[in-house]
């Protein structure tokens, strides 16, 4: 029984998802590192080692990501392919969402928007906010870049010192707009705000500017899941931003199981259905 490996090979992490020939997933791993190459050979070897698999029961290999194109040819002579990132997205999110159709967001470094169906999978468009918005601006506010601490800081902030709120401005709601909505991120800097307040006032306007693209590519559409994948879905509070608009916007937002690994998912099964 031969194994087939999907390596999604982003900005900052290299994501790996491992299946065997008849469907069953093996393991997942994820590593965070700069150097594409590095990365995707460090990886394999520490996933080969996880799961205790040799090179020998590797049957194919999928990459995927903007770093897939750093690779020529296969990769330790075993068969590799490739298979676009909007692709692999797309079917990622419908299978581990089991939905037939949804607007798929990959939150990574960037962030990419596409639309899947039975029919297939079609790039909606993109987004420079992601990931790298949240270290690179929390780091320049802050000192701290590593995301696992601005994970811990963000939920101890207090969003009222940094966004100004509808309340702030009005006495009643505005539309589909209550109280609580933010009417300007970072529109109301207090004197006295902390580092934890600035990281969760930069979280809170990455998640909003996502939430809110994903609503768009909604409107005037019957699909109204969007499924939520890529390394962010980690972040605790992305959960409490996203049901804010889900209540707002009556769009349905999903965070999977293995949601941070749907992309590398979607390589195994692009390669599976052919």
């Amino acid at each position: 029984m031969s194994v087939i490996i999907g390596i999604d090979v982003g900005g900052s992490t290299t994501k790996i998802a491992g299946y065997h020939s008849t469907g069953v997933l093996i393991d997942l791993l994820r590593v965070t590192a700069t150097d594409p190459v590095t990365s995707v050979y460090g990886a394999l070897g520490r996933f080969l080692s996880q799961a205790q698999l040799s090179l020998q029961q590797v049957g194919h290999i999928i990459l995927t990501g903007v770093g897939a194109s750093h690779f020529d040819g296969d990769i330790y002579g075993i068969p590799t392919s490739r298979v676009t990132e909007f692709e692999a997205i797309g079917l990622g999110g419908l299978s581990l969402s089991g939905k037939d159709a949804a607007v798929v967001v990959s939150m990574g470094t960037g962030t990419a928007f596409v639309k899947a169906d039975k029919n297939g999978v079609a790039h909606i468009g993109g987004s420079g906010v992601g990931g790298g918005t949240i270290s690179g601006l929390c780091e320049k506010l802050t000192g701290v870049s590593n995301y696992e601490m601005l994970h811990q800081m963000s939920e101890n902030g207090d969003l009222s010192n940094v966004d100004l709120s509808v309340g702030d401005i009005s006495k009643n709601s505005i539309g589909k707009l209550n109280a609580a909505a933010t009417a300007s991120n970072f529109g109301k800097l207090e004197d006295n705000v902390t580092n934890a307040d600035l990281v969760r006032g930069v979280y809170n306007m990455v998640f909003q500017t996502i939430g809110m693209l994903a609503v768009f590519a909604c409107q005037n559409s019957t699909v109204q899941d969007v499924v939520l994948t890529g390394t962010l879905t980690a972040s605790p509070l992305a959960r409490q931003v996203f049901d804010m608009l889900e209540t707002m916007y009556q769009v349905k937002f999903i965070v999977p199981e293995h949601a941070a690994f749907a992309t590398s998912i979607g390589a195994v099964l692009s390669y599976m259905k052919q």
